[in-house]
């Protein structure tokens, strides 16, 4: 393995730790102190810390240091978490994951002087038994410049109170690689130093192991050491060291002087004192590994981590897989024997197959939820609104192709919720609200679909204003007749905003515009619901899968396409003179009070000998982000699972199409993009409406 592989893997577990820091931050605000959230909290910090500084990470390991001694005082009941000091804990939270994130990309780091300083004032403090003084530390202006946080000079009060280090007990450390160890890319020597630079020493060499020369294999490990650090040394400290080795090394950790089976030199005696003796290697066992709170071994997993490469190659394979299967079915279905029972078993098989392929690309939306907190608290500081946001649904699964491709359009409604939703405080207090706004984010599965709502309790969709500004700005005309559900979609409009003033949270016209546009990429769909006065949800419905969608299969002419299931309503023949002509080309059906229009799609698609005749053919109820419309064809053949065949990917993109899929005949069948297929046809409904 790799170096670069190493700090990747370091990063993803920065990720996870930073998760669940958040997440345990969230809970010690809301609910007040709990011992095992502030653990929890220290830990990840901690091991952040310590891969750190194996790479070298300076700014990162440094700041990671600061906070970790806050939490400690934390964690051991020196300070109390107060209101003040958890929001400390949140900005440097922030700054945290600011250190990460430029770690990772190689960029500058983040200003952090002002919350270095404060995290150093309370630990001064706190450590020279002035709580009192660390809580207004702690409420000290985030907006102020390090320097006028504190009333005195940081350095000059350190140095006053410095304490000199009692003598005490030395820590014996033994590090026993196998002779594997380099198989992962571990290299003892980056540990030995970090030791060192911890004020251990190396007392004595394990050689017992080392082969004649003839016999030495230079890419196996056959040393041992045995290391002592100064009893002032924290065992978190040193087991930080070894945070990211792997199961190949064996180490022990130990106030217990080991036996050892050569000395080295004894040291100047401004080192810690060498013991006289000889000494036998120590006896040294799995078992022996450091262990975190819950005993499993440190730098141990319980998971692997593959390329996406190869795991976009399985999937593929697997698609190529159930095609193949439904191929082999159709022929043996040709020949009389498609009710074999191996047949039947082999499709079982294979769906299993598909399902748990898919499974493995599946990931909790938490890691696009986790990022909420953060731009909720950026908002409120932006705004001076009050907020409280409630998640329910993180570990809702969905495909990671879809979850990497929600986090801007979940941003941009978050931000709409606070900036356009919710009100002042003194705005609800006024119409008898509770002064603190409420944002409610949720995911579920529902229908084969994952549904993430963003709901806000704030003031609603004041729909006369939404039209006053859509004439305005010239997307609608003055005189334009349009209906509640369509006046409150003229907010996803290119370029339309209700905002009085450009800031930068809000004002230009193009956020909810780019909502719209990313989640019908997704196969998705948005919708409203809104109550003037009560507050608005808006709902995203997506696939749970870009690589596979259950769908409807049709025949149209002499072509066949696959509807998705995602959009249909229902499907029906009508009656004579149940439908009613609108021009020379079009008709309207009343489907239970509501007039539809009908898409023929043999004429959208430009398909010859496609059906004319509407009650000859079955018309397809599907609902829209536009509204429900009717889609005529001439037949339905199947319905079935079908695996998704880009066309921008193997021919070039075609307008009205979302993809193709081959089936069980071999023969190619297009997807067709129902959102795209109504709007052209509500524009060409609209134009001879006008007409």
């Amino acid at each position: 393995m790799q170096l670069d592989e190493i700090q990747a893997i370091f990063f993803q577990e920065c990720e996870e730790g930073l998760a669940a820091i958040e997440t345990n931050l969230a809970e010690i605000r809301d609910a007040g102190p709990n011992p095992e959230a502030i653990n929890t909290i220290f830990r990840a910090v901690h091991s952040i810390k310590g891969g750190a500084g194996a790479f070298g990470l300076e700014a990162l390991q440094g700041f990671a240091h600061h906070l970790e001694t806050v939490l400690d005082l934390l964690r051991t009941g020196e300070l109390t978490p107060a209101s003040d000091l958890v929001a400390l804990l949140f900005a440097a939270f922030d700054v945290l994951s600011d250190h990460v994130a430029s770690a990772q990309g190689g960029t500058g780091g983040p200003e952090d002087a002002n919350v270095l300083a404060r995290l150093g004032a309370i630990a001064t403090i706190v450590e020279d038994g002035g709580e009192a003084e660390a809580n207004e530390i702690q409420t000290a202006p985030a907006c102020k410049d390090a320097g006028e946080v504190m009333d005195f000079d940081l350095d000059s009060l350190l140095a006053a109170i410095e304490m000199p280090v009692a003598a005490q007990t030395p820590w014996w450390v033994a590090i026993r690689p196998d002779r594997n160890a380099f198989d992962n890319g571990s290299d003892p020597l980056p540990l030995l130093r970090e030791i060192e630079a911890l004020g251990g020493l190396i007392v004595s060499l394990d050689t017992s192991a080392l082969p004649l020369l003839d016999a030495l294999a230079v890419d196996e490990c056959w040393i041992g050491w045995t290391i002592q650090v100064p009893g002032s040394v924290s065992r978190d400290d040193i087991e930080a060291v070894f945070d990211f080795v792997s199961n190949s090394y064996h180490i022990t950790i130990s106030h217990e002087p080991p036996t050892v089976s050569a000395l080295i030199p004894e040291p100047p005696a401004t080192t810690p004192p060498v013991p006289a003796a000889p000494m036998t290697p120590p006896v040294l066992t799995p078992t022996a590994v450091p262990t975190d709170d819950t005993g499993k071994a440190l730098g141990g997993s319980a998971t692997i981590r593959v390329e996406l490469e190869k795991l976009d190659r399985l999937v593929n394979l697997v698609g190529e897989l159930v095609i193949t299967q439904a191929m082999l079915a159709q022929q043996l279905s040709v020949r009389g024997v498609g009710t074999v029972d191996e047949l039947s078993d082999l499709d079982h098989l294979t769906r299993e197959l598909q399902e748990s392929a898919m499974s493995i690309r599946a990931q909790p939306v938490k890691s696009v939820f986790s990022r909420v907190p953060r731009i909720i608290r950026e908002l409120e500081a932006g705004t001076g609104k009050r907020v409280r946001l409630e998640v329910e649904g993180e570990m809702t699964e969905v495909d990671k192709t879809v979850v990497e491709r929600i986090g801007e359009p979940l941003t941009h409604m978050i931000r709409n919720a606070v900036d356009h939703g919710l009100e002042t405080p003194d705005e609800r207090v006024a119409v008898g609200k509770a002064a603190e706004g409420v944002v409610r984010l949720t995911a579920e599965h529902r229908s084969g679909q994952i549904v993430i709502s963003v709901s806000d309790d704030g003031k609603g969709i004041d729909l006369s204003r939404v039209r006053a500004k859509a004439v305005e700005r010239g997307i609608i005309a003055p005189d334009a007749n349009l209906s509640d559900e369509e006046i409150e979609n003229l907010i996803f409009s290119p370029g339309f905003s209700t905002a009085a003033s450009v800031s930068n949270i809000s004002g230009r016209g193009v956020g909810m515009d780019v909502v719209r546009r990313n989640v019908q990429a997704l196969g998705g769909r948005i919708s409203i619901s809104s109550k003037f006065g009560k507050g608005s949800t808006f709902t995203l419905t997506l696939p749970l899968t870009l690589a596979i969608l259950d769908g409807m299969v049709v025949g149209v002419g002499d072509q066949t396409y696959v509807i998705p299931l995602a959009h249909i309503v229902e499907s029906l023949r009508p009656q004579s003179g149940e439908v009613r002509a609108f021009g020379p080309d079009a008709g309207v059906l009343d489907v239970r009070g509501a007039y539809l229009p009908i898409l023929p799609v043999g004429r959208l698609l430009n398909v010859p000998e496609a059906g004319t005749e509407p009650t000859k053919a079955v018309l397809v109820v599907v609902e829209t982000d536009a509204g429900q419309a009717i889609l005529m064809v001439d037949g339905i053949q199947d319905q079935r699972q079908v695996v998704v065949k880009s066309l921008e990917a193997n021919y070039a993109p075609v307008q009205g199409l979302a993809g193709a899929t081959v089936l069980g005949d071999g023969r190619v069948a297009l997807i067709l993009d129902v959102e795209t297929l109504v709007q052209c046809y509500r524009g060409e409904y609209n134009r001879a409406l006008a007409a």
